[in-house]
């Protein structure tokens, strides 16, 4: 896949980022194939982990997920995903977004999930989850609601890493980028 297919995808503050994402219906099935695999070249591009639809403005519920174990492509590309029940234990974990570009915070969520989606073919899928990919499926379907990873951390952490985003991002249009 060349450059050219890849999506531009969208900073905070962008409004769009805090929009509630629509199920995919069967009118969606080809926009969905066409766009999943742009969206793994995107985020293996950016680099990233995970991605979801509304990061690149489509307003879907759609998400890929790749965590490359032993750097071996493994992609989940989830349309619709739900987590069906999660552990009381939790996990910290620190968490970046590429929609955040160079922000960490530590976030606790719970240890593990049971997340159920349709694949591309729009075969049910399900699958339980812990570790780095519980807190991945659990971040990226917190952005098909129209909520960030900064959510979840207080607001004096959060300001203090909004107003540092909004620096740099300020500090790279003025040289050009």
């Amino acid at each position: 896949m060349s450059d050219t297919d890849l999506l531009p995808i969208l900073l905070v503050p962008d409004a769009r980022l805090r929009a509630k994402a629509r199920p995919v219906g069967p009118g969606d099935a080809e926009a969905v194939r066409a766009l999943a695999p742009r969206m793994l070249a995107t985020m293996y591009k950016a680099p990233g982990i995970g991605l979801a639809a509304p990061q690149i403005g489509e307003l879907l519920r759609l998400v890929v997920i790749d965590l490359q174990p032993e750097d071996q492509p493994q992609p989940y590309v989830m349309v619709n995903p739900e987590i069906v029940a999660a552990s009381t234990g939790l996990a910290a974990r620190e968490e970046g977004c590429l929609s955040l570009p160079n922000q960490y915070a530590e976030v606790t969520r719970p240890a593990e999930v049971k997340v159920r989606w349709q694949d591309l073919d729009g075969s049910r899928r399900e699958m339980q989850a812990d570790g780095l990919l519980a807190t991945c499926i659990q971040h990226e379907i917190d952005h098909l609601n129209g909520v960030l990873f900064v959510d979840h951390i207080s607001a004096l952490k959060r300001n203090m890493l909004l107003r540092k985003l909004a620096k740099e991002l300020k500090g790279r249009q003025r040289d050009g980028e």
